[in-house]
């Protein structure tokens, strides 16, 4: 749904990452992590402005400890950005907005 972040699970990923025609955002993160916790409301921000062009979905690594194993997540939050299917950029640490966004600025326009 554009506007909002999406949960990803082991089921789903492949669906919601391979197959968009857009650009997908995966934040790697942890219900008992600060730094994810204190990133999560710009991602939304994010998401609800630049859902048009670019899809943000989250990744639980606790709920889905393969998909963080074949990504090799070795610290969260991580941030991932696919297109085509392929993991294209590579983002570690809670970033602010600004930062982030800079990052994000090929695929948001």
């Amino acid at each position: 749904m554009p506007g909002t972040t999406i949960t990803a699970t082991d089921s789903n990923f492949e669906e919601l990452v391979f197959q968009s025609d857009k650009p997908v955002l995966v934040d790697f993160w942890a219900t008992w992590c600060p730094p994810c916790r204190m990133i999560a409301p710009t991602l939304d921000q994010i998401a609800a402005e630049h859902g048009d062009r670019l899809t943000v979905v989250k990744v639980d690594i606790d709920k889905n400890p393969a998909l963080a194993t074949q990504y090799g997540i070795m610290s969260i939050p991580t941030l991932k950005v696919f297109t085509g299917g392929k993991a294209v950029k590579t983002i570690v640490g809670a970033l602010p907005k600004d930062q982030l966004k800079r990052n994000l600025a090929d695929f948001i326009g």
